[in-house]
C-alpha cells in the first residue's frame, strides 16, 4: 500500500497525505499533478511531493481521484526549491504553490463529470444521491461540482462521486477540467483527391453557376500554386471583404477545399536573422576570465561593473557559452518593461529558442512558456522573479541583472522572498552557476564578496574607455540667500539645463516623488486630507485635478473649499514629479519636455512611444522617478539633474543611504554614455553629507566601508539577520492586544536584546487594517537556526489562542 504527501495550493500548514489506488501505484511519481478531494466537497490540483508506504495513525487518509500528466510536470530540483523556500522563509508551501502554477495548470472545482460511454448502470445498487447524479449526467452529458450541490448535500459529494468512479459509471473528463486550451488556426488547401490539374476545367464548369465559388477557388488554387510550402490562412481570404463563410463553406461541401486546424503559439518569437555577439573589449575579456576562474573553483560571481561598462556584453557571452554546452541560461530582470535593449540584443542571437516569463503575459501565455521550457525547447529565458519556479531540465546558468534593485523582493505579493538570494539556491540544486550584476550592489551582497563567499569582478571603467560622469553638489541654501532661484531650480541648474537644448542634447531630471504636492493643506485651521483608509495624507495630482493615497488607491475630487472650516485659503505644500516638470515647463516653453512616472505611463504602448521619442531625439528633457534610472541608453543624453537630492535620504529604513546612493548612481548611468561628457548636477541643502561626497569623489569603495560600520555599530544586516512580524486586523484593540501578547511569548524563547517591538507600524493603518509590527534581530549562523526553531515554536503557540485567529500574521525574513 503506497502513500503520497500532497501539496495543496492552499494556504495551509504542511502537506496532505492521500493513499494511492492500487491501479495508480505503478504510475504515481513525485512532481506529477493529481486530482484529490478536500474539505468535503472540493476538489484540487494537488503536486505529488514524495511517495511513502507510512501509513498514518491518527487518522484514514483518503484516496486520490486521478492522475492527470502522464510524467512528472515538476523537476525534482524545484520540489526541493519549494521545500527550501517554505522552511527558510517561514511561508506555507502551498503559498508557493499558488505563486509558481499558472491558474491554468491548477483546477479547483471546474472538474466537470461525464457518463461512461457503452456501460451498463445497474440503479438497483445505487442509493439516492447517486441516482440522482447519473439521471442529470444523462440529461446535461457533463456537470461541474458547483452544479452537483443543487441536488446532493455538500458533505456527500465527493463520496457519491468516488463511489461512481468506483464503480466505473463515470469519468472525470480532463480535456474539459483543463483550464488552458491552445490556441487553434484555421487552414485551407485544395482537395487533390477530387481535384486533379487535367479536370481543372471540369471543376471550373461545375462551378460555373456559383461565380464567386469559382473565384475562391482560383484565389486558393493559385496561393498553393506560388507558393507550396505556405500554408493558406483561412482568414486571409476575407481580409479584402469580396468573400464571405459562405462560398468557402460551398466549397468545403462540394469536397473541393479541405480545411484544416493547426495549433499556434500565442507568443511570436523573433523572426529575423540571428547574429553574432559582439566582441569583448581586452577588459571585459579579463572580468570574464575570473569569472570563468570562479566558476571552475565552485563560486558564484559578484559582477561590479560601472555604468555603461558593458556587464550585458559579458552576460550574452557566458549565456552564450551556456548554451553551447546543451544548458539552459536564466536572466533574471527586476522588470520586464525597462529592458528593450537587452531584449534586442539576445532576440537577434537565439531567435526563437528565446523565450519571456513575466506577470504580464496572460495565463494561457505563461502555460505555453512553461511546456515549452519542460520540453527543452527554449534555450534562454528572459524573466522576473516569478521565472525562477519554471521546470527547467537542464539549467546550466542563472544572470540576476541589477541585483540590488527592490522588485527582487516585493512586499506586495506572498510568499515574501528575495529572488536574488533563492536564485544562488535553485542553482545549487541544478548545480548550476550565479552571476549577480550590478553597478551599485547591495551592502549585503558586496559584504558577502569581501568575506570570500562570492568571487567579486570588478569593471571600473566604462566600454570603450569612455569617462565616468562628473558629479557637481548646488548648494541651494546659498543659492536661495542670494536669490538665484526660481521655484525648486537654481539659476546654476538652469543654465546647464539651458546649453544642453541649445546644443541639442538631452537632459534628465530626477524627482523620486509622485504627483504634484504631498498636501493640501487649509491655511485658516490647518486642515489635511487623510485617506479614510489608510493613516496617510493623500497626494495631490494637478494632471487629473484629483487626491490620490498611494497605497490603497482611493481617489478624491480636490477640495475647493475646507471641508472643516470652508475656508478657501487651501495651499499646496510638498513637491511632486508633476511639480518639477510644470516648473521645468515654464522656464522652458519651446522645449519638448516629457513626464515618465508610473501616472503617465498607465496608456497602453505609452513607454514605447516615450522611448521612440527620446531614441530619435524628439524629446528634450525628460522628468521622471526612478523609472527613468533604468532600460535607458542613450547616446544624446550627457546632463542628469536632481533638484531635490535631501528628499532621497529623509525616509524611515536604515538602508536609506544605501538606496540615495544607489538611485543616483543608477541615473548618472544614463548620461555621456557614448561621448563620455556626461554631469550630474545633485541640488542639495546638505553638499556635506557622506553620500554625496563619495559620489563626487567616485569612491564606491569608502562609501561601502562607510555604510558597513554604522550597520556594525547598530546591528544592522549583514551583521544579524531581520526578521519582522506584522500583525493586521480591522480592530485596532484586538491586533494591539494581540501584538502585545506575541511579544510576551516571544520575550519567553528569545533573549530580550533581539526583540523590537511590539509597536504601531509606520503607517499605522493600512487599508481599513490596522498594523502591529515586531522586529526580530537574530545573530547569523548555528545560533540563527536555534532561535528560528524557538520562533516557531512562539508562534504556534500564538496560532493556538482561537481569539486571535482572524488576525493576518506576515512573517518577513531577511527583511
Amino acid at each position: 500500500m503506497k502513500f503520497a504527501q500532497i501539496i495543496l495550493p492552499l494556504n495551509l500548514k504542511g502537506t496532505f497525505t492521500y493513499k494511492v489506488p492500487d491501479e495508480l501505484v505503478e504510475v504515481v511519481q513525485p512532481g506529477m499533478r493529481v486530482l484529490v478531494p478536500f474539505g468535503g466537497k472540493k476538489i484540487y490540483t494537488g503536486i505529488i511531493q514524495k511517495i511513502h508506504a507510512d501509513r498514518p495513525e491518527n487518522f484514514e487518509p483518503k484516496e486520490l481521484i486521478n492522475i492527470l500528466d502522464e510524467s512528472a510536470i515538476l523537476p525534482p530540483e524545484q520540489l526541493k526549491f519549494w521545500s527550501w523556500l517554505s522552511e527558510y522563509y517561514l511561508c506555507n508551501i502551498g503559498e508557493i504553490y499558488r505563486f509558481a502554477f499558472p491558474a491554468s495548470l491548477k483546477l479547483e472545482s471546474e472538474t466537470y463529470l461525464k457518463l461512461k460511454p457503452n456501460t451498463a448502470i445497474d440503479f438497483q445498487n445505487l442509493d439516492v444521491n447517486e441516482m440522482y447524479l447519473i439521471q442529470a449526467l444523462e440529461v446535461r452529458q457533463l456537470i461541474n461540482l458547483t452544479e452537483i450541490e443543487a441536488f446532493i448535500p455538500k458533505r456527500d459529494i465527493v463520496k457519491t462521486i468516488k463511489s461512481l468512479i468506483d464503480l466505473q459509471y463515470i469519468e472525470i473528463d480532463e480535456k474539459i477540467a483543463e483550464k488552458y486550451k491552445a490556441k487553434e488556426v484555421s487552414f485551407v488547401k485544395i482537395n487533390t483527391e477530387k481535384v486533379a490539374i487535367d479536370d481543372l476545367a471540369q471543376v471550373l464548369l461545375k462551378l460555373k453557376k456559383s461565380p464567386k465559388q469559382q473565384e475562391l477557388f482560383l484565389i486558393i488554387l493559385e496561393k498553393e500554386t506560388e507558393n507550396p510550402q505556405q500554408a493558406i490562412r483561412k482568414s486571409e481570404l476575407f481580409e479584402d471583404g469580396n468573400y464571405a463563410h459562405a462560398q468557402l463553406k460551398g466549397l468545403i461541401e462540394k469536397e473541393l477545399v479541405i480545411e484544416y486546424v493547426l495549433q499556434k503559439d500565442r507568443l511570436q518569437g523573433f523572426e529575423g536573422e540571428v547574429e553574432d555577439l559582439e566582441t569583448l573589449s581586452e577588459t571585459q575579456l579579463n572580468a570574464k576570465s575570473e569569472i570563468d576562474q570562479a566558476f571552475a573553483e565552485g563560486k558564484n560571481v559578484l559582477l561590479h561593473g560601472v555604468t555603461s561598462s558593458g556587464k550585458t556584453h559579458i552576460y550574452a557571452e557566458k549565456i552564450e557559452e551556456t548554451v553551447a554546452a546543451g544548458k539552459n541560461a536564466l536572466l533574471l530582470l527586476p522588470e520586464i518593461s525597462l529592458t528593450k535593449q537587452i531584449v534586442q540584443r539576445l532576440e537577434k542571437k537565439y531567435g526563437q529558442k528565446l523565450g519571456f516569463y513575466h506577470q504580464k503575459l496572460t495565463d494561457f501565455e505563461r502555460v505555453e512558456v512553461w511546456q515549452k521550457i519542460k520540453n527543452n525547447e527554449i534555450s534562454v529565458l528572459i524573466g522576473t522573479r516569478s521565472a525562477l519556479f519554471l521546470p527547467f531540465q537542464n539549467l546550466g546558468l542563472i544572470v540576476v541583472d541589477e541585483e540590488h534593485d527592490s522588485a527582487y523582493k516585493p512586499k506586495e505579493v506572498s510568499p515574501y522572498f528575495n529572488a536574488k538570494d533563492s536564485a544562488q539556491i535553485v542553482a545549487d540544486f541544478y548545480n548550476a552557476k550565479v552571476i549577480l550584476g550590478s553597478a551599485t550592489p547591495s551592502v549585503e551582497t558586496y559584504y558577502a564578496a569581501q568575506k570570500g563567499i562570492l568571487k567579486y569582478v570588478h569593471l571600473k571603467e566604462r566600454f570603450g574607455a569612455v569617462k565616468v560622469p562628473t558629479f557637481e553638489l548646488i548648494n541651494f541654501k546659498e543659492a536661495q540667500d542670494s536669490k538665484n532661484t526660481v521655484g525648486n531650480f537654481s539659476f546654476k541648474l538652469i543654465e546647464e539645463i539651458r546649453s544642453q537644448v541649445e546644443n541639442e542634447k538631452q537632459t534628465m531630471i530626477l524627482h523620486n516623488r509622485r504627483g504634484y504636492a504631498n498636501v493640501v493643506e487649509c491655511e485658516s485651521c490647518g486642515y489635511v486630507n487623510y485617506c479614510s483608509n489608510c493613516d496617510v495624507v493623500m497626494t495631490y495630482h494637478k494632471f487629473s485635478n484629483e487626491m490620490k493615497c498611494h497605497y490603497c488607491g482611493q481617489k478624491a475630487a480636490k477640495p475647493r473649499t475646507c471641508p472643516k472650516c470652508n475656508s478657501e485659503k487651501l495651499n499646496v505644500r510638498g513637491v511632486g514629479v508633476e511639480q518639477i516638470h510644470e516648473e521645468i515647463s515654464n522656464i522652458f516653453p519651446e522645449a519638448e519636455i516629457d513626464r515618465m512616472d508610473v501616472d503617465s505611463m498607465r496608456r497602453k504602448f505609452a513607454y514605447e512611444k516615450l522611448y521612440e521619442k527620446l531614441e530619435t531625439g524628439e524629446t528634450d528633457i525628460l522628468v521622471g522617478t526612478q523609472m527613468i534610472s533604468k532600460g535607458l541608453d542613450f547616446d544624446n543624453i550627457e546632463l542628469v539633474a536632481i533638484p531635490k537630492a535631501d528628499s532621497m535620504l529623509y525616509v524611515q529604513d536604515f538602508r536609506a543611504e544605501e538606496r540615495a546612493y544607489q538611485l543616483i548612481t543608477q541615473v548618472s548611468g544614463r548620461a555621456g554614455r557614448l561621448s563620455g561628457e556626461g554631469k550630474v548636477l545633485i541640488q542639495t541643502f546638505n553638499p556635506e553629507h557622506s553620500v554625496f561626497q563619495m559620489l563626487q569623489e567616485n569612491d564606491s569603495a569608502n562609501l561601502f566601508e562607510h555604510l558597513l560600520t554604522e550597520r556594525r555599530k547598530f546591528n544592522y544586516p549583514p551583521f544579524v539577520k531581520l526578521i519582522m512580524i506584522e500583525l493586521k486586523h480591522r480592530r485596532e484593540d484586538k491586533v494591539d492586544r494581540a501584538s502585545q501578547f506575541l511579544g510576551s511569548v516571544l520575550r519567553k524563547y528569545l533573549p530580550e536584546e533581539c526583540i523590537l517591538g511590539p509597536e504601531k507600524a509606520p503607517i499605522g493603518k493600512l487599508n481599513l487594517m490596522y498594523q502591529y509590527q515586531i522586529l526580530l534581530k537574530l545573530p547569523r549562523g548555528k545560533k540563527y537556526e536555534e532561535f528560528k526553531n524557538l520562533l516557531l515554536k512562539s508562534l504556534d503557540e500564538f496560532a493556538e489562542i482561537k481569539a486571535y485567529h482572524s488576525i493576518k500574521k506576515l512573517i518577513f525574513v531577511d527583511f
